[in-house]
């Protein structure tokens, strides 16, 4: 599933990211094919999953942000057996390398805050292809663009902006800088 879902995103760079279920019903009806899923619950998770694979676009589940859900290798295996989920999101390395296995797409969340970000990106770097996630994600995706080609010069996978991204300008500059995609909870982003 990993190449396929980086060759979507490469195709159709917008990714909407939807927190709540009015965001999920507006962004099911954009041109986007790609949605982060950053909200729910286990109780929750399958039927919100379900609405976005049936309008045919692909579903991601941030792990960290779904209620009961832990940081344990079981909980990849719930959305992957209980849901239609393509992938997972996560700032949690450690999920990476068994989501993977079980054949989800996987994307590794970084909060670029300071220079300690950017190591865990390097080190990250230089994990072997299994532990490597599908794509990155850096947050906030309006980091400047000399931080942006820098990511990307030590990254070996493509680079998500998310975050605070909310402008034609925002997405134009984080594509300009060499990210692969952005992902924001702007709707009128997703409409453009």
């Amino acid at each position: 599933m990993g190449r396929e879902f980086v060759e979507a995103i490469e195709a159709a760079p917008i990714v909407a990211a939807v927190k709540d279920d009015d965001g999920l019903e507006m962004c099911l009806k954009s041109d986007v094919d790609a949605v982060f899923i950053l909200y729910g619950d286990i109780c929750t998770i399958s039927d919100i999953v379900a609405k976005v694979k049936d309008t045919g676009k692909i579903a991601m589940v941030h792990m960290d942000l779904i209620n009961g859900l832990s940081s344990k290798d079981v909980s990849t295996d719930f959305i992957r057996k209980y849901t239609r989920a393509d992938g997972i999101i996560t700032t949690k390395g450690n999920l990476i390398t068994h989501a993977k296995e079980i054949g989800l797409a996987t994307v590794l969340r970084y909060f670029v805050l300071d220079s300690m970000a950017l190591i865990s990106i390097e080190k990250q770097a230089h994990h072997s292809r299994e532990s490597q996630p599908d794509m990155i994600e850096i947050l906030p995706g309006v980091i400047v663009p000399k931080m942006i080609r820098k990511i990307r010069s030590m990254s070996r996978v493509p680079v998500i902006c998310g975050g605070l991204i909310q402008e034609k300008e925002d997405v134009l500059n984080a594509l300009a800088s060499g990210a692969t995609a952005i992902s924001t909870t702007c709707s009128d982003v997703w409409f453009m």
